[in-house]
């Protein structure tokens, strides 16, 4: 054989001095003479020498576990300098049986030491990588590699630059996605002459249409696919509190989930995604919290959105990955926080009520944010978590009854309302009470009143079971604000159909006089709830015998217009 410097007559490098023993420098280690036994000779050598040999010094030779040869010498030397590109150079140059390049040889940090780890084939260090440029790469050969993408590495791949988001939006790339993803399904795996003359006319104008036009048509198509799937999911609906059955398997399955954006008065956002999310008979309640949102002062407004993912299905784990979109559920004004109505505080946070159904935790030492709750009634929850844009809510259609009655008292009366009170978790109340009714001479201000709870009537008072009071919790802290919690209102109307839902954060206001009454030994306390739909007031009880509130009086409000407008009356 040849080397690059004339034949190989000696295994020996002329360059190096042998030691006295005839060794390699390393006593008990016979120097092999094939050049296949050199990696287990420097494992063991190494392993003999490490405390003899550790800061042997490059330049006199001894130590230096080279392979022999008299080409290398020079290329080798510069591979200490060079790194791992120029050894593999030289064992390449000089013709090395059995020689590995790259991988398994590495530089350490401090003394020039070479080390390399060959035994049984375990290479801890990759080979180098060459760094390739993707925008100076041709365009067919980039069109070429993103024909083997799927549709979520295409969109990311369009956020890289200007030129690879025109090249991912290759109609030709994309006409493929959609026709693969929406092919029409024949009984027959036999295709006739008319349908391929279709394919090859739509593949021949592909050109023809503006860029990106495939690629818009297949983001719009999934996302209808989406919604109707999901107005599939949520469509059978539970008698007994005539909201959607399947809430927690339309947010599990495909995806759903919350977000806030802290909107600065600079125009700066913030994004934050949920934390936590439990879910309640008729509602669910989403919690954020973090450690580096910016102060009070900053802020401007408050948007919650429901995210959901554009390529979701049911039938396929979603990619955390992939693309999204925002529907603007509600949107708070956070300029007067501090004047909203406080609901409750502890010795850390002062908890504050925006409606409809945000709870925003403040720390008593700085007035900075410390939580967020949002508690969202299950009615029409998917619609305005997907339906809606980033700029507008979902606006759900005011459907009217499904008959006229000549009844006088007709859309006062055969309400049914479910009340549920609970907070972080715990449960208080949990009841439904049916047949309410109104009559004209209960209309006032605007408003029916609808006498739910008798105040007179012991039988049908309701008990909240527990200590009433609201858990929370961030990163680092949690506490328990007594007296507040959640309160989740479902009313009926008589066809059985959800005409007013609401949930709210609320307060037990204590009272400056108690009931009237002699069989009322306890301290009275208030609970009032009111929109431009409907409202409430609530009175409560505290025994001290048995430790628990009592619910003697509840009256419910509802908007005359709302009725008129539902049932086509003129009240």
């Amino acid at each position: 054989m040849t080397g690059a410097c004339g034949p190989r007559r000696s295994r020996k490098c002329p360059g190096r001095r042998p030691s006295g023993d005839g060794r390699s420098g390393v006593r008990g280690v016979a120097r092999p003479t094939h050049a296949r036994a050199w990696p287990r000779w420097r494992a063991r050598a190494g392993g003999r020498a490490a405390g003899r040999y550790s800061r042997v010094s490059m330049a006199t030779g001894r130590g230096r576990m080279l392979r022999p040869g008299c080409v290398g010498l020079q290329a080798l030397r510069g591979s200490l300098r060079g790194g791992a590109a120029a050894w593999a150079s030289a064992g390449a140059a000089a013709g090395r049986p059995g020689f590995r390049k790259g991988a398994g040889v590495k530089f350490a940090r401090g003394p020039p030491v070479l080390k390399q780890y060959t035994r049984h084939g375990q290479h801890k260090e990759k080979s180098p990588i060459c760094l390739v440029c993707l925008d100076r790469m041709p365009t067919e050969v980039l069109l070429n590699i993103f024909s083997y993408l799927d549709a979520v590495s295409l969109l990311c791949t369009g956020c890289v630059s200007r030129r690879l988001y025109h090249l991912a939006s290759d109609n030709l790339i994309w006409i493929k996605i959609y026709s693969a993803a929406f092919s029409p399904r024949r009984p027959h795996w036999k295709v006739n002459s008319v349908e391929e003359t279709a394919t090859s006319v739509s593949l021949l104008s592909v050109e023809d249409k503006e860029a990106g036009h495939w690629k818009k048509e297949y983001i719009t198509k999934q996302i209808s696919c989406v919604k109707e799937a999901l107005a599939q999911i949520v469509k059978p609906v539970n008698s007994y509190t005539g909201l959607p059955v399947k809430i927690k398997e339309a947010l599990r399955v495909f995806g759903l989930h919350f977000a806030i954006i802290l909107r600065e008065k600079s125009g700066k956002e913030h994004i934050v995604q949920h934390v936590d999310l439990s879910f309640n008979d008729t509602s669910v309640t989403v919690v954020w919290y973090d450690k580096n949102w910016p102060h009070l002062t900053t802020l401007s407004t408050l948007e919650l959105c429901g995210v959901t993912p554009v390529f979701a299905d049911r039938y396929k784990p979603f990619d955390p990955r992939g693309p999204r979109w925002l529907s603007l559920i509600a949107k708070y004004d956070l300029s007067h926080l501090s004047k909203a109505a406080m609901v409750g505080c502890d010795r850390l946070v002062r908890a504050f009520c925006l409606n409809p159904g945000l709870l925003v935790g403040l720390w008593q030492k700085d007035d900075g944010l410390a939580f967020v709750m949002a508690n969202l009634h299950f009615h029409r929850l998917v619609e305005r978590s997907t339906l809606g844009s980033t700029m507008l809510p979902y606006v759900p259609p005011h459907p009217q009854g499904p008959f006229v009655d000549d009844s006088p008292d007709y859309g006062l009366q055969g309400y049914q309302l479910h009340i549920d009170m609970h907070g972080g978790g715990t449960f208080y109340l949990c009841s439904t009470l049916y047949t309410l009714f109104s009559s004209k001479e209960c209309i006032e201000n605007g408003y029916a009143k609808f006498m739910v709870i008798n105040l007179n009537n012991n039988r049908e008072h309701l008990p909240l079971i527990g200590k009433v009071g609201l858990t929370w919790r961030t990163t680092i802290f949690d506490g328990f604000i007594e007296s507040c919690s959640f309160m989740d209102l479902t009313l009926l109307e008589e066809y059985r159909k959800p005409f007013w839902c609401v949930s709210s954060p609320v307060y037990l206001r204590s009272a400056a006089h108690p009931s009237d009454g002699p069989h009322f030994l306890g301290h009275t306390y208030y609970v009032d709830y009111m929109d431009s739909e409907g409202g409430v007031h609530v009175e409560l009880v505290w025994i001290e015998e048995t430790e628990e509130y009592f619910i003697v009086s509840l009256v419910l409000y509802l908007s005359v217009a709302k009725i008129n407008h539902w049932f086509g009356t003129k009240y």
